[in-house]
Order: C-alpha cells, then sequence, then structure tokens
C-alpha cells in the first residue's frame, strides 16, 4: 500500500473488487505543507482543468480517480515540483491532504496513469475543446495571434531525432519544434509538435491556418467579405523567420492579413516622416513612439502598409502588415506585443519545465515523412568548410597585393609566392562551383523511405507531453488570472510582483477545516511574512470565496480565510 497509507479498507476493495476510485474526504488538519496550492482551485477549474475529462479520458478501475490524477498534476506544476520523479522527495501523506486522500499515488504508478491517459488522439480532441472554449470566452484577443516556434533540445539516447538549430545553445542538436499560438498577452491557446520541422511557414499554412479558420469564432460572414475587399478574417503576427512575400499574397487571398518584421528593410526613411503617436499596450498602459508609415509594393505586386518605429538611437524597426483595418498604432502595438510569447516561453522553461519528457517512448516515423536528405547535408557540409578555406586564401592573396618597394633579389620570390597562392584560389573557387552545381542537382528533402536504415530517424510518443503540456496551460492561465485580482490591490512599489507572491502562496502551510453540517472545506492561510502585501492576500481570499466553488467529488464549498498564527492557536484552544 505504500508509506503514509490509512485508508485500508477502501484500498483493498479497490484492488480485489473493483470498487474504486473513491472519493476525497477531508479531516482537520493544521500546517499542512503546500495546502496553499489550494488557493488556486478555483481559477483551475474556471480555466477547464476538468471540462469533459469523464468524456474523453477513461482508467482502469482503481483507488485514484481521473480527478484526483488531474488535480495532482496541476497542483504539482504550480507548487514547482518540475517532474514526476520529484514526487519522491515529497511527504506522500502531506500531499495526500490537499487531495483528500491517505496518500498520493507514488511515481511509478502516476507515470503509468499518465501514460494509460496519453493517447494522442484523445489528448488532442480534449485540447480542441478547451482551445475552442478559451477563444468564446474572450473572442477580442483572437482578432490578432501571435505564433512562434520552441525547439526542444533532446539530450537522451533512445531516440535518433533530426537536428535542428538551437537558438539558445546556438548549435545544431537533435531536437524537436513546437509551434506555440497564443493571445496578445501572452495567453496559450494550442501548440503544434512536429518531430520533422517543415518551417514556421509551412506548419501556418498547413496546420494552423486551416485549424484557426474553422474555430475562431465570431468570423466576417461572406457576404462581409464580398461587400468589404480590405476586411480580414483575422491577423497573424510572427517574426522574421516567417517573412515571405508569396506566403503574404497567399494568405491575403484567403483573407487573412499578416504582421511581421521586415527581413530586409532597406535604407532609413528620413527622420522628418516620423510623428509622436501614443500606443496603447496589450495590458492598458500607453507609451509614446515615433512611428510612419508608407504604402509599399512587394516584387509579386502585393500593395502592403510599412510602419517604422524610430528608436532614440536612431535605428528604425520596419513592420509590414497586410492588414489595412488597423490603425498605425493598433499595428504598432500588435507588432510589439509579440514578445509576450517570448516571455511566456521562457517563463514557462524556467517554471514549469516546458522542456521536460514526461516518457522516453520511442515510435517510427512513417515513411513517407519528408526529411532532409544526408547526401545534401553532406554536401553542404563540404560547401561552408570549403567557403572558409577560400576566403582564408582571398585574404592570404589580397595582404600579397604590396604597393611599397620589393627588394630586388625578393622580386623573384615573391612573384612565385603571389602566383602559388592565386592559384590555390582559383582551384578553391572551381571547387566550389562544383560544390554549388551539385547542390542544386541533389534533392534537399526525401522521404524516409530512401533513407538507409541506420541513418533514419524517428520520434518520441507526443501523447503523455501533450496531456502534461496541456494542463501546464490551464495551470499559466489559472495564474494569470490570479495575478490580476492581486495586481489591483498591491502596494504601488510592489505592482509586478503578483507572479512571486502567488508562487510563495502555492508552497505555503495552510490549516484544513471541513464542516459537514455547514458543507464548507475552509482554508486558513497563515500570515504572509511581509505585511504590506497581507491585504493583496485578504481581497483574493474574499474574491475566490464568493466564487463558491465546491471541491471535485465532495459536496464541500470552499471558504479562503488569512490568519495570523496567534488568532489559529487562539481559536484550537
Amino acid at each position: 500500500m505504500g508509506v503514509g497509507a490509512t485508508d485500508t479498507t477502501g484500498r483493498l476493495l479497490a484492488a480485489l473488487q473493483g470498487a474504486g476510485p473513491v472519493d476525497s474526504h477531508f479531516e482537520p488538519c493544521a500546517d499542512v505543507p503546500k495546502a496553499g496550492v489550494l488557493l488556486a482551485l478555483p481559477a483551475l477549474l474556471c480555466c477547464g482543468l476538468l471540462t469533459r475529462t469523464s468524456d474523453q479520458f477513461k482508467l482502469p478501475p482503481g483507488y485514484y480517480s481521473l480527478t484526483h490524477i488531474f488535480l495532482l498534476v496541476a497542483f504539482m506544476v504550480l507548487a514547482r515540483i518540475k517532474s514526476v520523479e520529484g514526487l519522491r522527495y515529497c511527504a506522500p501523506g502531506e500531499w495526500g491532504k490537499v487531495i483528500g486522500l491517505d496518500r498520493i499515488p507514488e511515481a511509478r504508478t502516476l507515470r503509468q496513469k499518465i501514460d494509460v491517459l496519453g493517447d494522442e488522439t484523445q489528448v488532442a480532441q480534449w485540447a480542441a475543446r478547451l482551445c475552442q472554449d478559451w477563444m468564446q470566452e474572450d473572442p477580442q484577443s483572437v482578432g490578432t495571434l501571435y505564433v512562434d516556434g520552441h525547439v526542444q533540445v533532446y539530450h537522451g539516447s533512445q531516440a535518433r531525432l533530426p537536428r535542428h538549430y538551437a537558438p539558445r545553445e546556438r548549435l545544431c542538436l537533435r531536437a524537436s519544434t513546437d509551434y506555440w499560438v497564443n493571445s496578445a498577452r501572452g495567453l496559450p491557446f494550442f501548440v503544434v509538435h512536429r518531430p520533422v520541422d517543415p518551417g514556421l511557414l509551412s506548419v501556418l499554412e498547413q496546420e494552423i491556418v486551416p485549424r484557426l479558420e474553422r474555430e475562431v469564432p465570431h468570423q466576417p460572414t461572406a457576404q462581409e467579405l464580398a461587400a468589404d475587399p480590405t476586411l480580414d478574417k483575422f491577423t497573424l503576427a510572427f517574426d522574421r523567420e516567417g517573412y515571405s512575400p508569396d506566403f503574404f499574397k497567399r494568405m491575403k487571398e484567403r483573407r487573412i492579413g499578416c504582421l511581421s518584421y521586415h527581413k530586409y528593410p532597406g535604407p532609413d526613411w528620413p527622420p522628418s516622416e516620423f510623428k509622436d503617436m501614443t500606443v496603447p499596450l496589450a495590458f492598458g498602459n500607453q507609451e509614446s513612439m515615433k512611428l510612419a508609415e508608407r504604402t509599399v509594393c512587394l516584387k509579386n505586386g502585393l500593395e502592403l502598409r510599412e510602419i517604422r518605429q524610430l528608436e532614440p538611437n536612431g535605428h528604425q524597426t520596419v513592420i509590414q502588415c497586410t492588414n489595412q483595418k488597423l490603425p498605425t498604432t493598433a499595428a504598432a502595438a500588435g507588432m510589439f506585443a509579440r514578445w509576450s510569447q517570448e516571455n511566456y516561453l521562457k517563463y514557462m522553461r524556467e517554471n514549469f519545465a516546458l522542456d521536460h519528457l514526461p516518457q522516453n517512448r520511442v515510435e517510427e516515423l512513417p515513411e513517407t515523412t519528408q526529411v532532409v536528405n544526408p547526401a545534401w547535408r553532406e554536401l553542404d557540409r563540404q560547401r561552408r568548410s570549403l567557403a572558409v578555406r577560400l576566403s582564408r586564401k582571398l585574404v592570404h592573396y589580397a595582404h600579397l597585393n604590396l604597393t611599397e618597394t620589393i627588394d630586388p633579389q625578393k622580386v623573384e620570390a615573391y612573384l612565385q609566392k603571389k602566383s602559388q597562392a592565386q592559384k590555390e584560389a582559383t582551384q578553391f573557387q572551381q571547387e566550389m562551383e562544383a560544390l554549388k552545381r551539385q547542390l542544386k542537382q541533389t534533392a534537399h528533402h526525401v522521404p524516409l523511405s530512401q533513407i538507409p536504415k541506420e541513418q533514419r530517424c524517428n520520434r518520441l510518443s507526443s501523447g503523455a507531453k501533450d496531456l502534461v503540456d496541456t494542463i501546464k496551460m490551464i495551470a499559466y492561465r489559472a495564474e494569470t488570472s490570479m495575478a490580476q485580482l492581486l495586481r489591483e490591490h498591491l502596494p504601488k512599489g510592489r505592482v509586478g510582483e503578483e507572479r512571486r507572491l502567488l508562487q510563495s502562496l502555492y508552497v505555503s502551510e495552510a490549516d484544513l477545516v471541513p464542516d459537514m453540517q455547514a458543507g464548507t472545506l475552509t482554508v486558513r492561510l497563515h500570515y504572509p511574512a511581509n505585511p504590506m502585501l497581507a491585504n493583496a492576500v485578504e481581497h483574493l481570499c474574499k474574491e475566490l470565496t464568493l466564487a463558491e466553488i465546491t471541491y471535485p467529488s465532495t459536496n464541500l464549498r470552499l471558504v479562503y480565510e488569512l490568519v495570523s498564527n496567534q488568532n489559529v492557536r487562539d481559536r484550537e484552544v
């Protein structure tokens, strides 16, 4: 049964007669470690943690229910326990008090249950329904959607993943790529996992755009689009990797706006064109910027808007926008809001262990998968190596072209040396031209079936990771909503510290006081170390209590209180 198991009858019945799962049952407890994470339960439920889980997922008969597993994983994420193995160093009985059981499952049991729930099709359907709910709840946030790739490096030895360039390490390493779709405030909607990365433009056109056309709410009707040629369904924002005039034109034909940085900006505009404008940002604050706008025509004949921001140091940031309805200030704010997605990915890596793999199950890729041709990769490696050697020879040859007088006795040696350097540089140039011709004649991508078996790559099963990543998205959304409630009541000098305050609350001790007659479960938080933050925490407790959330699988309504340690002792006495 494991250390800390006290519900002997329930566990025996669940194991021998299939009487499980059991319901949560709470008893009065004082100073429960990490019980402050219960403060996030209303936000987790409102963000859809248990929405449609009973319809989408099934567990074999046992002691633990779906509700227990989902709650435990979400609480682990918020408490910054970054892997299932991290539970080995936590008291299972204390965590069991948080979810209303005698103890939580051990790490091996929890990993097995995540594997059972991690069916890729079921997880994808559940995540898609959550995404639709999030978009329906906040339709204004889907007017401009942000897309960015995240390279997840694989350091294991079981799988043979294809190589990708990892910007953080500045190396080409074995990795997979996730493409995230977020709102302007950085809130995630969904993620597309690609073990073999075809590039941002390919994923946008083949997967993300068709899905958004089906799921984005309140899109203009066909009659509205026909009546106004400048009207778009929605706008996509991405970085310079997605800059492509041909892609812009294809999206314009599908009535989808594009917002991106110009990859080849050209000469600077005169400073006299720029005007001071007040730009409203995503979180309600405003900033003054020097902006200028022109209508430009790309090489494929597409006319679009080019907006530039003049920075105090004279640098001009160039933005291209195909959406004709966006004001200049809104287009600039929309492009600069892309950093919210960068900040989201950084926060998720550092706090929620976004790159952690819950399992290492290896699967084979379909033989029709297009991968980089190893022959092309080898030729390209030779070309880059030869280019370095050629540049060195040209520099050496240039140094021999002296303008100063040469000793007559050394002229012959100098001419021989110069002739030899010129001959070697010419030979390298000929080899370079031959390699370039070979590269043009060699296919860049080929089907996996044409690759020798010993060189073929495979993939890691993504079902369990997609499930945990979806719970992490829910946890981030819940934490963001709680941070917004806290921000309103923080002292002026403490604005911006709401997430750090929440992190301390999630791992703090709390008292659990169930009242079966009144039908309440009171969570008493201890007084924070900083008295200035107590007012904000007290208001947060009141807001969460007014939500009248019932703890799942019980009839107990959650009540939150903030009391000092002395008050708790007095009440106990």
